[in-house]
C-alpha cells in the first residue's frame, strides 16, 4: 500500500521529541515563514532553483479559496548521544505546512498533479516534487514568472535565501505585483519528498504540508 502519513499536528506541536537508533536526539518548534498570499487557491511546491519560472510544474488538483495563508516551518535541533547544546545548534527543516484553517487535521491525502493515481503506488511509495537545489517552496501558480533572474542566481529568491543567515532556513521573497513565495532548506538536502493534505471530520482541507523525512513521529504516547 502506498506511504502513510504520520501525525503532522504533532510534527507543529513546540516541544515533540524523536529520536533516532544511533541515539541522536531531536526536538521540533515551529517557526512562522510568512503569510503567502494565493489569488487563485491553486497551489505549486517545487524546488525554486530548479523549477521555477520554467512553467514545467503542474499546481496540485485540489484548490483552495483565494485569500492569505500562514507558512510554518517545523523545524528540529538535533543533538549527538553525549554532546551539549552550543551556542549554535544543528538545525534542520522537518516539514512545511501551509495552513488552511485553524482545525485539526483528522486525515490525510496525498497532494495529486493532474494524471497521478493513488492506486498506482506499491509498498510505502508516494508522489512527491524533486528536490535538486536543497530547497522547496509554496507559491500560487499565478506567481510562476513573477520572481524573474532566479534560473541566473539573481532576483528575490536568492537575496531571501542569501539573507537567512545563521537561523533556520527558511525565507520569503516578494516577486512582482504582490505575489510571495515561501521558500525552505529541504531537510537532509536533495531527494523526492511528498506533500499530504489534513482534513477535518467535516472533509474540509486543513492544510497542506511537505515532509522531508527528518522526525520520525508516530502518535502521542501520552493519548
Amino acid at each position: 500500500m502506498p506511504m502513510t502519513a504520520p501525525d503532522y499536528t504533532r510534527m507543529f506541536t513546540p516541544g515533540t521529541a524523536f529520536s533516532y537508533e544511533n541515539g541522536t536526539t531531536g526536538t521540533l518548534a515551529p517557526v512562522e515563514v510568512g503569510e503567502l498570499a494565493l489569488p487563485t487557491g491553486r497551489i505549486v511546491a517545487c524546488d525554486p532553483f530548479v523549477n521555477l519560472g520554467t512553467g514545467d510544474v503542474q499546481p496540485f488538483t485540489v484548490e483552495v479559496a483565494p485569500g492569505r495563508y500562514p507558512v510554518q516551518a517545523a523545524v528540529a535541533t538535533l543533538l549527538r548521544p553525549g554532546a551539549e547544546p552550543g551556542p549554535r545548534p544543528h538545525t534542520r527543516v522537518a516539514a512545511v505546512r501551509l495552513l488552511v484553517r485553524a482545525e485539526p487535521a483528522t486525515f490525510w491525502e496525498l497532494a495529486l498533479l493532474p494524471g497521478q493515481d493513488p492506486a498506482e503506488l506499491g509498498e510505502d511509495e508516494f508522489f512527491g516534487y524533486d528536490v535538486d537545489a536543497g530547497t522547496g517552496c509554496f507559491y500560487d501558480a499565478s506567481a510562476d514568472s513573477a520572481f524573474p533572474g532566479t534560473e541566473d542566481e539573481e532576483g528575490p529568491v536568492w537575496a531571501a535565501m542569501e539573507a537567512v543567515g545563521d537561523g533556520p532556513a527558511v525565507f520569503f521573497a516578494e516577486g512582482e505585483d504582490g505575489h510571495g513565495l515561501a521558500g525552505f532548506t529541504s531537510g537532509w538536502g536533495d531527494g523526492s519528498y511528498p506533500t499530504w493534505i489534513g482534513r477535518d471530520a467535516a472533509g474540509e482541507v486543513v492544510c497542506f504540508v511537505t515532509d522531508f523525512f527528518v522526525a520520525p513521529v508516530g502518535p502521542d504516547p501520552s493519548a
